[in-house]
């Protein structure tokens, strides 16, 4: 959560909450008249002239659980400065539980003061300490749109991690703890819709993504069926290696089963279906796009959930920067580097890559100015951590598409910077899904993965003027 954990107020609204909104789908209850709520009100996305906002409608069943209701969905914005009260922007009459409204033509830079309203209510946050801390957008009822970098718009990233393609319960730790969520049976599995949700949204003008980044756990656990089905989806998308990059994390490492006995063989009687499917083990992925370099680091152990670089890979990334240390270089791979995402992650410092190759890896980056931001996955939340060494590399963990807040981070290249923004898919199964996974790890899953405003959306000065 943060780090002091979780106040008195939010664990029990959390637990809550919890208690009544795990409905796993379409629900045949009725929900009492008058008496609907809009809530879990969050300000997910600020671009420079954008604003994106959600939240959930509910109301009791006649047995007092909460459950999603349908209603429209409207925003009144205004200049923070005016005298005057906000004024309808948007307003959309289809019925839904899960509204999303996006906002644009704002002014960069400027504070605004907005409202969300559905079925005459007024949204409001949900009992988190991420959007009720009284300096959040949410709690304050104002956002400040950003100020792009100077120059041209160059060109546009997407960074994505952690589908998890084959899994059927989300939220589980260990074991069967804490108690996870399942799709709907007469709806499709849900990393299938989050996936597709995702690649819906990247080719849509307004996002007009030029390559996705996929920084690991593309499958549940690397099985013959679901790799190949995963490429066989992307591929339908794009092609590997023009319009998206991948690199596993730990749950596409090799593993060892009758079920993977067709895979190519990897050490120890492992059998590695992803190598099949994408690429050998620890193998570093290049590419370059108008000048700017982009490598993929697979940070996959043969066993367990941490992460390590192997020498030969290793040596293979030092001679690549060493060649051309300048070079404007975007790296991803699955596991987090720094110290202090070894300290905030939930299962603590083993969890992310091996503290002598982090510090390996960011000495390295030392050597070579051109590094500037390094996008990994594996926490499941919006986080950017502090580097352990002197160096000028933005450490960037983007939270999973499978589940809450579900989705992806643009990051947008101008001449003198970038901008980064995170994304909520925005289907109706997608919004659905992350609505109810909102109830993960007891209800506490958005302290955990939403991240502050500045985590998911800020800007970065840079000199890129020797792009294309």
């Amino acid at each position: 959560m943060s780090c002091c954990g979780p106040n008195r107020r939010t664990v029990l609204g959390a637990l809550g909450l919890a208690a009544l909104l795990p409905l796993t789908g379409r629900t045949k209850a009725r929900a009492q008249p008058d008496s609907a709520v809009a809530t879990d009100l969050e300000v997910v996305t600020i671009t420079d002239t954008s604003v994106i906002l959600t939240w959930t409608t509910l109301a009791p069943d006649p047995a007092g659980r909460l459950i999603p209701v349908d209603a429209d969905t409207r925003v009144r914005i205004g200049p923070a400065d005016s005298a005057r009260e906000p004024v309808p922007v948007f307003a959309d009459d289809r019925p839904t539980p899960f509204h999303y409204a996006e906002i644009e033509g704002l002014e960069p830079g400027r504070a605004y003061r907005f409202e969300a309203w559905s079925a005459g209510l007024r949204a409001t946050p949900a009992l988190s300490l991420t959007t009720s801390d009284p300096a959040a957008p949410e709690a304050r009822g104002e956002f400040t749109t950003l100020v792009p970098p100077p120059g041209r718009r160059l060109r546009t990233l997407a960074l994505a991690n952690d589908v998890h393609y084959g899994e059927q319960i989300s939220g589980l730790i260990v074991g069967d703890l804490p108690p996870g969520f399942r799709q709907a049976p007469d709806l499709a599995p849900y990393p299938e819709v989050m996936l597709a949700a995702v690649l819906d949204d990247l080719r849509r003008p307004d996002r007009g993504a030029e390559r996705l980044l996929l920084a690991g756990d593309l499958t549940a656990e690397a099985s013959e069926h679901d790799t190949r089905t995963v490429r066989a989806r992307l591929d339908a998308w794009g092609s590997l290696g023009r319009d998206y990059l991948a690199v596993r994390g730990n749950h596409d490492r090799p593993h060892i089963g009758a079920e993977y006995t067709a895979c190519v063989p990897a050490a120890a009687d492992h059998r590695d279906c992803w190598a099949d499917a994408f690429s050998a083990r620890q193998q570093l992925v290049e590419h370059e796009i108008g000048g700017l370099r982009l490598l993929g680091v697979d940070t996959s152990r043969l066993d367990g959930a941490g992460g390590s670089i192997e020498r030969p890979q290793f040596d293979h990334l030092a001679e690549r920067l060493r060649a051309d240390p300048d070079r404007p270089t975007l790296l991803f791979g699955h596991h987090p580097v720094t110290t202090e995402s070894g300290l905030t992650n939930l299962a603590g410092p083993g969890f992310v890559l091996d503290g002598r190759d982090s510090a390996e890896l960011q000495t390295l980056y030392t050597r070579s100015p051109g590094v500037f931001l390094h996008h990994s996955g594996h926490t499941h939340r919006n986080r950017r951590t502090r580097p352990d060494a002197s160096c000028a590399v933005e450490f960037l963990e983007v939270a999973a598409v499978k589940e809450y807040p579900g989705g992806y981070s643009l990051l947008r290249l101008y001449e003198g910077g970038y901008m980064v923004n995170f994304y909520k898919t925005r289907t109706e199964q997608a919004r659905r899904w992350s609505a109810l996974t909102r109830g993960e790890y007891f209800g506490l899953l958005p302290d955990y993965t939403l991240g502050t405003c500045a985590d998911r959306n800020h800007v970065v000065l840079r000199d890129f003027s020797g792009l294309r």
